[in-house]
């Protein structure tokens, strides 16, 4: 799982090299995989460059979405949970470095964070669009 406030590394350095926003304040989205990547074209398919940077957890069951700090409170989006970093900035890890945690869309190649309202169309419609494959309604 992605959790503020611990390190990482990434999968193409040494297992000892951190993996660190640049210096902004964010609030962390984290998702399944699953819908996260759903959502992730999602938006990317929308109008504009709505995503921000995304993590994907080594074990690629979670996706962690960077939004604007203070989203974390008012976030009730079922099966997700949305973190504070508290202006501490971001350092952000799996329970364990050796998963290889590193980015689905790297700071710099997206916008600095994913608008909450929008993710939250995204995450809703990813949600729709799975349950439907597996025939769920």
């Amino acid at each position: 799982m992605v959790e503020a406030g611990m390190m990482t590394s990434r999968s193409s350095r040494s297992k000892d090299s951190s993996l660190e926003l640049p210096d902004t304040e964010c609030d962390v989205v984290t998702v399944p995989a699953r819908q996260g990547l759903e959502a992730v074209d999602i938006l990317r398919r929308g109008a504009g460059d709505a995503v921000g940077p995304v993590l994907h957890d080594g074990g690629c069951d979670t996706l962690g979405f960077l939004v604007p700090p203070g989203t974390a409170a008012g976030w009730d989006v079922p099966g997700s949970t949305c973190r504070e970093t508290d202006g501490r900035g971001l350092r952000l890890a799996p329970e364990s470095s050796a998963d290889g945690a590193d980015w689905l869309l790297p700071p710099g190649e997206a916008e600095p964070a994913t608008d909450p309202a929008v993710l939250r169309e995204a995450l809703d419609e990813a949600q729709r669009m799975i349950e439907a494959a597996d025939g769920r309604s």
